[in-house]
């Protein structure tokens, strides 16, 4: 037992958010009930996004009715190259992603062959919400898939990195950038097993990072090393999560974006209860940046003031 209190009171005096701390401080102080549709649903996010000139992957289709699934084949045929995804899942359950077709079935970015029954299954427990919030009723998205920028090749295992901010009213506190492994499945969700790695949010360059709760400095599956790598387009990815508080009203919120090699940033998701792993992968805790935030944020009036403050408030070194 006194183990247990030396070392919750080493993480209080090291500044980390704990769940509770951030359900209670955060999650239900600044994020209002009425507003959670706008980011549980990624379909109202994406709509929201691309009226507020937010780019987003292109979306081919929404699966809505079962009635709908037997033709999705023919939709497919024009995009072989595509995700699906539920509307109100979390985590990554239920996203699968293809690169193309071969002998009448769909093939995933692992290699496997998805035949055109199993397809229409997984479209039909998408629609039955096994994978929403709340097994609730859900909708299918079937969406452009990314191809990631160049600069991920040696740090990625097949699918493609994400990078993760959080944002507390309008300022990008911390960020990190999530790396598919192998069992991860190429999803960039931690808790499939994907790496997440810190990011310096004056440089974008990238620290150590966290597997499974522990700290790691070389991919497991490609053996390159996960630190020290400029994320490409900084300046932009940090300006457009800032944006995001404007476009949903959340006060806390993770926004997760993708680097095109084409089409450049694109947001995935927001999300109103983000995991709290970035602190470790950044070695450092969220209550100070939240603190110093809500000390600061009356004299911080627009996006690019919001942005500068964290540049240099939260630097590393």
């Amino acid at each position: 037992m006194f183990a247990a209190l030396r070392r919750w009171r080493g993480l209080a005096q090291a500044g980390v958010l704990g769940l509770n701390a951030r359900n209670a401080r955060y999650n239900l102080v600044f994020n209002p009930r009425r507003l959670l549709p706008l980011v549980d649903d990624k379909l109202t996010t994406k709509r929201l996004a691309h009226a507020a000139g937010i780019a987003v992957p292109e979306c081919y289709g929404v699966i809505e009715e079962e009635h709908e699934i037997k033709a999705v084949h023919e939709l497919l045929a024009e995009h072989p190259d595509f995700v699906i995804k539920p509307a109100q899942g979390s985590g990554g359950d239920g996203i699968q992603v293809f690169t193309g077709a071969a002998k009448g079935h769909y093939r995933k970015i692992s290699g496997d062959l998805v035949s055109h029954d199993a397809l229409e299954h997984h479209l039909s427990n998408i629609l039955s919400g096994m994978y929403s919030l709340g097994g609730q009723p859900d909708k299918a998205i079937i969406e452009y898939r990314v191809r990631f920028d160049p600069v991920f090749e040696r740090l990625s295992y097949q699918g493609v990195p994400d990078v993760r901010i959080i944002v507390f009213l309008g300022v990008p506190v911390m960020a990190m950038v999530r790396l598919p492994t192998r069992q991860s499945d190429g999803k960039a969700n931690l808790h499939q097993g994907a790496i997440g790695s810190g990011i310096d949010m004056a440089t974008g360059r990238t620290l150590r990072a966290v597997w499974h709760n522990e700290v790691v400095e070389d991919h497991p599956d490609t053996g390159n090393a996960v630190t020290g790598v400029v994320i490409p387009a900084w300046d932009k990815l940090l300006d457009i999560a800032a944006r995001c508080y404007e476009l949903t009203g959340l006060g806390y919120q993770g926004v997760d974006m993708v680097l095109d090699r084409d089409l450049g940033p694109l947001v995935l998701e927001l999300n109103a209860r983000p995991g709290l792993n970035i602190q470790i992968a950044n070695q450092a805790g969220l209550l100070p940046r939240l603190d110093a935030i809500e000390r600061a944020v009356e004299g911080l009036t627009d996006v690019s003031q919001r942005v500068a403050f964290a540049r240099s408030r939260f630097a590393v070194g």
